[in-house]
């Protein structure tokens, strides 16, 4: 149902009305209606149906308004305001429902449904508080539902709207369901049915939301439901990623969409529901036809999901504002500590898989690299690290600040005693102090060193330690990746073993933990455009092909 804004007055704003409830807490509800509403620009009124007590924790107070004033409210709206649009939340109770009917029937007396009408079936906080009982369920079914246009339940909304459809309308063909028993779906197949019994309690189109159904990418199979909870702690590890499905039935076409998007492990997910709504209603107040303005509420939720919000001890809040301040790269959290490292590894990730797993170092985890070709990597690398410390000195000059200074100075003297080390594993190969001096530089390690330097020059701190920060973050995988390896031959029989033992090593782990905080720090500090944000990446993608060409040189001994 398109609206046609074609002779909307230009003086005049696009006006969403919601009819929900409070959050006490400003997640969810009005709040993040309104929220939502401004952020896409248009005018938002309010019916306020209930007043909660909630926070980030709990819901541990509901307070129903009275329906004869909720309708009032309304009424106050719509006769005067008017909208361009209507979405519904929180309703509360059967006779708050029943009063919301009967005032858009006088409004809406011959429309059906009510022109961009959002109805968003809230039934279970996310909490797990119960927000309707079984009697104003089956009043929302019939008497909200035969108005809807667009329908935005989640999966288990679904399953309780349609149990009770089931109760209501024994002759309805609910394909979900066993005999007797509650709906259940647990597939995309059951959720394509489920849309299609949805559709035939009254809304045009259905958008079934696939938030608590997440598939493995892989298999295309659904998680167990006993996981899902489980995977917002970190120590929980998947074998495959996930994906998120939401389905759109759109009745009158007879036509199924498939949304897929990535599931972000964040617990910064309250008011998803209640967003998505406010934001497909925006859509649809300026005109978008219903499938343009699911797709448009969709990647506006996704955007303010990444974008989320720590306010509180419990679950977080979507960024409602994410696109007026737009960040190329999300803030770190809990669940994604190094967004801006994780960020550069997976666009450079064919680069950095032909590093990390080139065949001079897999020649080291099976012992079988020409002693020839190592030696002559020592003796090179050697030189590399006399710039590697100059490059920090680099650092240290243009800092600005004291501590920031300090820690670059710590890194160069971290090297010098590395440097020493090296020179004593060179001696275990027979490699002397004066072989390594008057060993010629190879083009591949200038090329390396100077590309370093002349990034420093040029470049400012992040610049700089995003050139170095390949060798020392790929060096600390290689190690934990050789060395946790069964493949890799272990101990004597190894003759590589202890420069895997090297850069396992803890001493070598933490200077990489701290060498990404500070990136991460820098990164979140001062947020990069996305123009900027493609020359960090060219940054460190260069830097990863100049290591591989170190590899190359080494093992070729050139």
């Amino acid at each position: 149902m398109t609206s046609d804004t074609s002779s909307h007055p230009p003086h005049v704003p696009f006006k969403v009305l919601t009819i929900a409830g409070s959050d006490s807490g400003g997640g969810a509800g009005i709040q993040a209606d309104i929220k939502t509403f401004t952020s896409l620009k248009t005018f938002g009124t309010s019916v306020l149906t209930s007043v909660t007590s909630q926070n980030t924790l709990k819901v541990d107070g509901i307070h129903a308004i009275p329906a004869d004033f909720v309708a009032q409210q309304l009424e106050a709206v719509l006769s005067d305001i008017g909208t361009n649009a209507i979405k519904t939340g929180m309703l509360c109770n059967a006779e708050i429902i029943a009063a919301v009917a009967r005032t858009l029937r006088k409004h809406y007396p011959d429309t059906y449904p009510v022109p961009n009408m959002v109805v968003d079936p809230v039934m279970i906080a996310s909490s797990g508080a119960a927000l309707l009982d079984t009697s104003a369920i089956e009043t929302l079914i019939r008497e909200i539902l035969p108005l809807c246009y667009i329908l935005t339940p989640n999966v288990p909304e679904a399953e309780y709207i349609l149990t009770k459809a089931q109760l209501e309308n024994p002759g309805l063909v609910l394909s979900t369901t066993t005999q007797g028993g509650p709906a259940r779906i647990d597939s995309l197949d059951k959720m394509r049915l489920a849309a299609q019994d949805l559709a035939r309690l009254g809304p045009s189109i259905v958008l079934l939301k696939g938030g608590h159904l997440p598939f493995y990418k892989k298999t295309g199979l659904a998680l167990p439901q006993d996981l899902l909870h489980a995977i917002e702690d970190l120590s929980v590890e998947l074998e495959d990623e996930l994906e998120l499905v939401d389905l759109i039935w759109d009745a009158k076409a007879g036509v199924f969409t498939e949304l897929r998007k990535e599931f972000l492990r964040t617990s910064s997910t309250h008011g998803t529901g209640c967003t998505l709504s406010a934001a497909i209603a925006a859509n649809l107040a300026h005109g978008l036809g219903g499938m343009d303005a699911i797709i448009k509420g969709g990647d506006y939720v996704q955007s303010a999901i990444r974008d989320g919000l720590t306010v509180g001890r419990g679950k977080g809040s979507l960024n409602h504002f994410h696109q007026i301040v737009p960040r190329s790269i999300e803030k770190p959290t809990r669940y994604n500590p190094h967004p801006l490292t994780n960020y550069l590894l997976k666009a450079c990730e064919v680069d950095w898989k032909k590093y990390t797993e080139h065949e001079f170092v897999q020649g080291l985890a099976d012992g079988t690299l020409p002693r020839e070709s190592f030696i002559h990597y020592m003796k090179q690398d050697y030189l590399f690290l006399q710039t590697y410390a100059r490059a920090h000195g680099l650092g240290a000059f243009k800092a600005r600040t004291m501590a920031e200074s300090k820690a670059f100075a710590d890194i160069v003297v971290h090297i010098a005693h590395e440097s020493q080390l090296h020179i004593n594993y060179c001696a275990k190969w027979g490699i002397s102090y004066d072989d390594i001096v008057n060993t010629q530089e190879s083009m591949a390690n200038v090329a390396y060193t100077r590309y370093v330097l002349d990034i420093g020059m040029t470049g400012d701190l992040l610049d700089l330690g995003l050139a170095i920060a390949p060798c020392l973050i790929g060096y600390g995988h290689i190690g934990n990746r050789l060395y946790n390896d069964p493949n890799t031959v272990r101990g004597q029989a190894n003759p590589y073993w202890e420069w895997i033992e090297n850069y396992h090593d803890s001493g070598y782990q933490e200077a990489v933990e701290r060498g990404v905080a500070t990136l991460e720090h820098s990164c979140n500090t001062q947020q990069p455009s996305e123009h900027r944000l493609k020359q960090l990446e060219g940054i460190f993608r260069t830097a990863t092909r100049l290591e591989i060409s170190f590899w190359d040189m080494a093992l070729q001994r050139l």
